[in-house]
């Protein structure tokens, strides 16, 4: 007859597991694999134990066994199980539902629902769900990087990151970009739609100072370059004159209109930095243009095209007077080529 292993408890564990065994609040199974401990640390044989309680002695010996290899931890948590194999219908079930997802869209839709793609498939709602969660994939959320395949993008994406975690001494570093068509929209209450009344519309140009947040700004209702020309000279009179200015702005035309670039030329101060296609986010004012969206515009009731101007004058001065900079986080460029790499790799359309 084989003798079952003793058990040896020391202080901590033997205090530990009768506390567990007395605690109302416990699942019943978890109270028994514990008094089988306890019962077996006393010297009594699986049998015997398995008579006290009325169950099955593998069973005993089976926890007997469990808490000698993992301890308490192991008398609290059920084993893993391999579960029940799939079947070759199954295993069809789950390649059809990986590439109708990665390579097919519905009729009618441009994405999939677990109940549409249920459909197509032959299979259950939650069968869907639960293969799409074990895969990863996500059709409902688009999460894609652009990738910038413009000339000497690398290149420009390093310039500005540099500016960003390097700002030259003695300058400045503006994000310049304009927000545009800021219609006065009126509502008949401020908390109700908007009323079908439409008062204009204006163009808001913004320069952020990247190191103080402060932000130099110009409305206009016109977007073309002779503004564009007027606002660079507007950031030219409300800056120091013996300060560098390095100006961040998109590939729009009217940066490089030939009018401008003129007048570039006749102030060495100025040094523009492009981003790269399709790297708008790179510019920080960005992040400003949706504060001012989210805060003011999104609720806001404006009668006419003075009262736009005057509430985003009165909104850019509050910000002035408190001005906080925004944070790069975002690394240094190499770390963002990296990630843009291994984007487009795992969107390449992989097999399953």
């Amino acid at each position: 007859m084989r003798v079952a292993t003793p058990v040896l408890l020391c202080a901590d564990d033997d205090r530990h597991l009768r506390i567990l065994s007395n605690r109302e609040r416990i699942n019943a199974r978890v109270q028994m694999r514990i008094r089988i401990v306890l019962q077996a640390a006393q010297g009594m044989q699986d049998k015997d134990i398995a008579a006290q309680f009325n169950i099955d002695r593998r069973v005993v010996a089976r926890w007997r066994a469990r808490f000698l290899a993992a301890g308490v931890d192991g008398l609290l948590q059920d084993a893993t199980r391999t579960g029940r194999p799939r079947t070759a219908r199954e295993e069809a079930n789950v390649e059809q539902v990986i590439r109708s997802t990665r390579k097919e869209t519905p009729e009618g839709s441009t994405r999939w629902s677990t109940r549409t793609m249920a459909a197509h498939c032959g299979v259950s709602a939650s069968t869907v769900a639960r293969i799409w969660r074990a895969h990863g994939l996500r059709p409902h959320r688009v999460k894609s990087f652009k990738p910038a395949n413009a000339p000497r993008s690398a290149e420009k994406l390093e310039d500005i990151v540099n500016l960003f975690l390097n700002p030259p001494e003695q300058a400045l570093v503006l994000c310049c970009d304009e927000k545009m068509q800021i219609q006065a929209l009126d509502r008949t209450q401020p908390d109700l739609p908007l009323n079908s009344r439409r008062s204009g519309a204006i163009t808001l140009f913004a320069a952020l100072d990247m190191l103080s947040g402060e932000v130099i700004s110009m409305t206009d209702r016109l977007h073309r370059h002779p503004q564009w020309l007027r606002f660079l000279q507007s950031i030219h009179r409300q800056t120091p004159k013996n300060k560098q200015l390095h100006l961040i702005v998109d590939h729009y035309a009217m940066h490089k209109h030939c009018a401008v670039m003129a007048w570039l030329a006749k102030h060495p101060r100025f040094h523009l930095h492009f981003t790269p296609c399709h790297f708008s986010w790179l510019n920080l004012v960005e992040r400003f243009f949706r504060d001012i969206s989210d805060e003011l515009m999104h609720r806001g009731a404006f009668t006419s095209v003075p009262a736009v101007e005057s509430a985003i004058n009165t909104y850019i001065a509050a910000h002035n007077a408190n001005p906080k900079p925004f944070t790069w986080t975002a690394a240094t460029a190499g770390d963002i080529l990296g990630k843009a790499t291994r984007t487009r790799r795992s969107t390449a359309d992989p097999q399953p």
